[in-house]
């Protein structure tokens, strides 16, 4: 359980790699939701750029377009939620000049997903076309999560494929994407995306929560018919309802910064609209802002056997790999509040790799490289 509790968090200027300009964050330096207000009047003002362009930016030819996929397969293709397949071969690609439109079944056809549902806000600008929260996706899948909350599905491990209309909840998506019950509350529908995804998720409610903190409440007195309503309080400081903001830190905590959200985040800022998702910069604000405490056994995976992290010292762990068709690039190590702590690269390519922590507590190791992308908590004594 997340407990409402203002925790102090030491702030560091230093981020996670990304090409903060400098300044940027100078003025964000207060606390609680007195920081959330000076990020907002930072990451308010942006180029606001049309739908359609959109479709530009994800098929833009650039090092650092993390929609598309320079993360597993590497293969440039459109880099899809709903179908992403971390553990082995995708179920199906889309090529990012794929033309948009609607599919009968998936993978045949992409779109672009609101992450907040274009109904919640009345399809107004700029929140319509803001790239933060705009990500292309399957079709089908897409339509299948319509404007549902997203969370945390019961019963998940009695999903079966989704039928047509994805009625039968719960039911999966072809890479394990779950729609059903939320766990909290069993009158709300919600979709659940696979775990390498979820952090990344959280952090663009996050974004939207603060850029728009001035519109929230008009958002939820006027959209009660959207159904991802459910997620939100009406409030313009809080913004969450409790159940899915203590969801949404979980996953935030359990699923650390992605190199494909640094790309993203750089891409938007430099090549597109001009603004930053703050909590992608310094994910230590999150806990900062909202105020939170996380017991330990709140976070738990889904099966990933491609690593397997085991202690051999009180301060010391193993990264083993168990997938020769992957290899470990980077493993980057977070505290509790989502602050990364420190960054190892695997330049000689090695299959086993010795991370040494200095402080006792609890961590979430991310281990980065082709293929691959594995979450695990650890302890160090």
């Amino acid at each position: 359980m997340i407990k409402n509790i203002l925790l102090t968090f030491i702030l560091i200027s230093g981020a996670v790699s990304a090409q903060i300009p400098n300044g940027y964050y100078s003025s964000a330096t207060g606390t609680g939701f007195q920081l959330k207000t000076q990020l907002h009047n930072i990451i308010k003002n942006f180029d606001s750029r049309s739908y359609n362009a959109l479709r530009d930016l994800y098929k833009m030819n650039n090092p650092k377009n993390g929609f598309q996929d320079k993360y597993y397969e590497n293969d440039n293709t459109i880099l899809d939620i709903y179908s992403e397949n971390p553990t082995g071969p995708d179920p199906y690609n889309f090529s990012p000049n794929e033309s948009m439109g609607s599919g009968a079944n998936e993978g045949s056809a992409m779109n672009r997903e609101h992450l907040i549902p274009q109904s919640y806000f009345d399809e107004q600008s700029p929140m319509v076309s803001d790239a933060f929260h705009i990500w292309p996706t399957d079709s089908k899948v897409n339509g299948w999560r319509s404007n549902f909350a997203f969370g945390t599905v019961a019963n998940a491990g009695n999903a079966a494929p989704c039928n047509s209309g994805a009625s039968n909840m719960p039911c999966k998506s072809k890479n394990g994407t779950l729609k059903g019950k939320f766990t909290e509350n069993q009158s709300i529908t919600v979709m659940e995306p696979i775990d390498e995804f979820k952090g990344d998720v959280a952090r663009a409610f996050f974004y939207f929560a603060t850029c728009y903190q001035n519109r929230m409440g008009t958002f939820y007195n006027n959209n009660q018919s959207s159904q991802v309503s459910a997620m939100f309080d009406g409030s313009t400081d809080k913004v969450f309802d409790e159940d899915f903001l203590e969801m949404l830190v979980e996953w935030h905590i359990m699923d650390p910064v992605s190199q494909r959200e640094l790309d993203i985040n750089d891409l938007i800022y430099y090549n597109h609209q001009g603004n930053r998702n703050p909590y992608i910069d310094h994910p230590e604000w999150i806990g900062e802002v909202w105020g939170f405490e996380m017991a330990t056994d709140d976070i738990n995976y889904q099966e990933r056997k491609d690593i397997s992290v085991y202690n051999v010292a009180n301060n010391t762990v193993v990264v083993k790999l168990e997938n020769d068709a992957k290899s470990i690039g980077t493993i980057s190590v977070f505290d509790m509040t989502g602050k990364l702590v420190q960054t190892q690269k695997n330049t000689a390519n090695q299959k086993e790799v010795q991370v040494s922590i200095n402080q006792k507590g609890v961590y979430i190791l991310k281990t980065e490289g082709k293929g691959l992308e594995v979450n695990k908590k650890i302890i160090i004594k």
